[in-house]
Protein backbone atom coordinates (compact mmCIF):
# COMPACT_ATOMS: atom_id res chain seq x y z
CA UNK A 1 0.00 0.00 0.00
CA UNK A 2 1.46 3.40 -0.61
CA UNK A 3 2.17 6.10 1.77
CA UNK A 4 -0.23 8.46 2.92
CA UNK A 5 -0.06 11.24 5.72
CA UNK A 6 -1.99 11.14 8.35
CA UNK A 7 -1.47 15.11 9.35
CA UNK A 8 -1.61 18.76 7.73
CA UNK A 9 0.36 18.53 4.83
CA UNK A 10 1.90 22.17 4.55
CA UNK A 11 3.62 23.62 1.22
CA UNK A 12 6.03 26.83 1.61
CA UNK A 13 6.46 28.90 -0.75
CA UNK A 14 9.64 31.47 -1.97
CA UNK A 15 12.24 28.83 -0.15
CA UNK A 16 14.44 28.22 -3.17
CA UNK A 17 17.10 31.47 -4.06
CA UNK A 18 16.26 31.31 -7.38
CA UNK A 19 12.76 32.11 -6.75
CA UNK A 20 13.69 34.93 -4.52
CA UNK A 21 15.65 36.62 -6.91
CA UNK A 22 13.10 36.66 -8.99
CA UNK A 23 10.23 38.06 -7.38
CA UNK A 24 12.54 40.13 -5.12
CA UNK A 25 11.57 43.49 -7.38
CA UNK A 26 7.46 42.61 -6.92
CA UNK A 27 8.21 42.38 -2.78
CA UNK A 28 8.58 46.30 -2.30
CA UNK A 29 5.08 46.66 -3.82
CA UNK A 30 1.85 46.62 -2.29
CA UNK A 31 0.36 45.47 -0.21
CA UNK A 32 3.43 43.67 1.67
CA UNK A 33 5.88 46.39 0.28
CA UNK A 34 8.59 44.55 1.74
CA UNK A 35 10.28 40.41 1.91
CA UNK A 36 8.69 37.78 4.23
CA UNK A 37 10.33 37.30 7.22
CA UNK A 38 8.61 34.35 8.02
CA UNK A 39 8.36 31.43 5.98
CA UNK A 40 4.86 31.61 3.67
CA UNK A 41 2.74 28.69 4.50
CA UNK A 42 -0.29 27.02 2.44
CA UNK A 43 -2.22 23.96 3.67
CA UNK A 44 -2.99 20.84 0.92
CA UNK A 45 -6.39 19.38 1.69
CA UNK A 46 -7.09 15.96 2.15
CA UNK A 47 -8.58 15.73 -1.04
CA UNK A 48 -6.03 17.16 -2.63
CA UNK A 49 -3.77 13.74 -2.02
CA UNK A 50 -3.27 11.54 -4.68
CA UNK A 51 -1.10 8.25 -4.10
CA UNK A 52 1.70 7.16 -6.59
CA UNK A 53 0.66 6.02 -9.42
CA UNK A 54 -3.14 7.44 -9.49
CA UNK A 55 -4.50 9.31 -12.44
CA UNK A 56 -4.73 13.08 -11.34
CA UNK A 57 -7.95 15.03 -13.07
CA UNK A 58 -7.80 17.72 -14.82
CA UNK A 59 -10.85 20.43 -15.68
CA UNK A 60 -11.55 21.11 -18.95
CA UNK A 61 -11.19 24.69 -18.74
CA UNK A 62 -7.61 23.90 -17.79
CA UNK A 63 -5.25 23.76 -20.79
CA UNK A 64 -2.20 23.09 -18.44
CA UNK A 65 -1.09 22.62 -14.77
CA UNK A 66 2.01 23.59 -13.14
CA UNK A 67 4.39 21.48 -12.03
CA UNK A 68 5.80 21.53 -8.42
CA UNK A 69 8.13 18.99 -7.87
CA UNK A 70 9.73 18.85 -4.03
CA UNK A 71 10.69 16.70 -0.73
CA UNK A 72 8.96 17.20 2.25
CA UNK A 73 9.37 16.14 5.81
CA UNK A 74 7.25 13.99 7.89
CA UNK A 75 7.44 14.83 11.31
CA UNK A 76 7.72 12.30 14.13
CA UNK A 77 7.74 12.78 18.39
CA UNK A 78 9.30 15.37 20.09
CA UNK A 79 9.69 17.76 16.85
CA UNK A 80 11.98 15.08 15.39
CA UNK A 81 12.06 14.84 11.28
CA UNK A 82 10.33 10.82 11.19
CA UNK A 83 11.16 11.08 7.38
CA UNK A 84 10.92 12.50 3.93
CA UNK A 85 8.91 12.23 0.85
CA UNK A 86 8.55 12.96 -3.11
CA UNK A 87 5.67 15.06 -3.49
CA UNK A 88 3.98 16.92 -6.47
CA UNK A 89 2.61 20.09 -5.46
CA UNK A 90 0.28 20.58 -8.24
CA UNK A 91 -1.79 24.13 -8.94
CA UNK A 92 -3.07 25.94 -11.59
CA UNK A 93 -1.09 28.60 -13.13
CA UNK A 94 -1.36 31.64 -11.33
CA UNK A 95 0.83 35.28 -10.77
CA UNK A 96 0.84 35.66 -7.10
CA UNK A 97 2.83 33.98 -5.27
CA UNK A 98 1.99 36.23 -1.63
CA UNK A 99 -1.24 34.66 -1.63
CA UNK A 100 -1.55 31.67 -3.39
CA UNK A 101 -4.86 31.69 -3.65
CA UNK A 102 -6.89 28.22 -2.74
CA UNK A 103 -9.11 27.75 -5.50
CA UNK A 104 -5.87 27.13 -8.03
CA UNK A 105 -3.56 24.65 -5.18
CA UNK A 106 -6.40 22.84 -3.94
CA UNK A 107 -8.41 21.21 -6.48
CA UNK A 108 -9.19 17.38 -6.10
CA UNK A 109 -5.95 15.32 -6.20
CA UNK A 110 -3.64 17.90 -7.14
CA UNK A 111 -0.76 16.62 -4.61
CA UNK A 112 0.95 13.36 -5.94
CA UNK A 113 2.61 11.84 -2.82
CA UNK A 114 5.42 9.40 -3.34
CA UNK A 115 5.16 5.89 -2.30
CA UNK A 116 7.44 5.31 0.64
CA UNK A 117 8.88 7.33 3.61
CA UNK A 118 12.47 7.70 4.03
CA UNK A 119 13.56 7.34 6.84
CA UNK A 120 15.52 10.57 8.34
CA UNK A 121 18.31 8.42 9.61
CA UNK A 122 18.78 6.88 6.12
CA UNK A 123 17.98 9.74 4.08
CA UNK A 124 21.49 11.84 4.99
CA UNK A 125 21.58 16.03 4.56
CA UNK A 126 18.80 17.54 2.97
CA UNK A 127 21.02 20.11 1.40
CA UNK A 128 22.41 16.75 -0.67
CA UNK A 129 18.79 16.15 -2.39
CA UNK A 130 18.82 16.42 -5.44
CA UNK A 131 15.42 15.67 -8.58
CA UNK A 132 14.44 15.10 -11.66
CA UNK A 133 10.90 16.06 -13.75
CA UNK A 134 10.32 14.44 -16.54
CA UNK A 135 7.50 14.73 -18.79
CA UNK A 136 6.43 11.39 -20.90
CA UNK A 137 9.74 10.62 -20.45
CA UNK A 138 11.67 13.91 -21.46
CA UNK A 139 13.83 15.47 -18.69
CA UNK A 140 12.22 19.29 -17.92
CA UNK A 141 13.79 20.07 -14.60
CA UNK A 142 16.10 20.02 -11.85
CA UNK A 143 16.12 20.69 -8.70
CA UNK A 144 19.24 21.38 -6.06
CA UNK A 145 18.03 21.41 -2.34
CA UNK A 146 21.74 23.03 -1.41
CA UNK A 147 20.00 26.18 -2.99
CA UNK A 148 16.98 26.52 -0.01
CA UNK A 149 17.21 30.28 1.44
CA UNK A 150 16.43 28.18 4.57
CA UNK A 151 17.93 25.01 4.68
CA UNK A 152 15.73 21.96 6.12
CA UNK A 153 16.71 22.42 9.67
CA UNK A 154 16.43 26.37 9.63
CA UNK A 155 12.91 26.09 8.10
CA UNK A 156 11.86 23.63 10.34
CA UNK A 157 12.75 25.82 13.55
CA UNK A 158 11.66 28.98 12.04
CA UNK A 159 8.02 27.69 11.48
CA UNK A 160 7.66 25.97 14.80
CA UNK A 161 9.28 29.46 16.41
CA UNK A 162 5.38 30.66 15.48
CA UNK A 163 3.19 27.23 15.31
CA UNK A 164 2.85 23.30 16.18
CA UNK A 165 4.27 20.54 14.29
CA UNK A 166 2.32 17.35 15.10
CA UNK A 167 3.59 14.06 14.53
CA UNK A 168 2.24 12.94 11.23
CA UNK A 169 2.04 16.41 9.79
CA UNK A 170 4.34 16.96 6.80
CA UNK A 171 6.31 20.01 5.69
CA UNK A 172 7.62 20.79 2.36
CA UNK A 173 10.90 22.29 1.62
CA UNK A 174 9.56 24.46 -1.59
CA UNK A 175 9.58 24.48 -5.07
CA UNK A 176 12.19 25.73 -7.32
CA UNK A 177 11.45 28.14 -10.27
CA UNK A 178 10.86 27.31 -13.43
CA UNK A 179 8.43 24.22 -12.74
CA UNK A 180 7.03 22.66 -15.74
CA UNK A 181 3.60 22.67 -17.18
CA UNK A 182 2.11 19.53 -18.38
CA UNK A 183 -1.87 18.56 -19.41
CA UNK A 184 -4.26 16.04 -19.60
CA UNK A 185 -2.71 12.62 -21.39
CA UNK A 186 0.92 13.06 -19.90
CA UNK A 187 3.09 10.95 -17.50
CA UNK A 188 4.60 12.98 -14.76
CA UNK A 189 7.73 11.05 -13.50
CA UNK A 190 9.64 12.57 -10.35
CA UNK A 191 12.84 11.05 -9.10
CA UNK A 192 15.30 11.68 -6.71
CA UNK A 193 18.48 9.42 -5.27
CA UNK A 194 17.18 7.21 -2.50
CA UNK A 195 13.25 7.90 -2.95
CA UNK A 196 12.70 6.03 -6.19
CA UNK A 197 10.08 7.48 -8.32
CA UNK A 198 6.79 9.64 -7.77
CA UNK A 199 4.82 9.03 -10.90
CA UNK A 200 1.33 10.07 -11.94
CA UNK A 201 -0.96 10.54 -15.44
CA UNK A 202 -2.60 13.87 -16.25
CA UNK A 203 -6.44 12.76 -17.59
CA UNK A 204 -9.34 15.07 -18.43
CA UNK A 205 -12.06 15.39 -15.87
CA UNK A 206 -15.06 13.30 -16.73
CA UNK A 207 -17.68 15.84 -18.19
Amino acid sequence: MSWLPEGTVYGVLLNFRNEIDALTPQMSQPPYKAPPQAPVLYVKTANTWSAHGAAIAVPAHVPEVEIGATIAMVMGKAGKVQGYVLMNDLSLPHASFFRPPVKFKNLDGFLGIGERLLPADQAGDPAAFTLEVRINGELRQRADFSQLARPAAQLLADVVAFMTLRPGDVLMLGCDLGRPLAKAGDRIDITAPGFGTLSNTLVAEAP
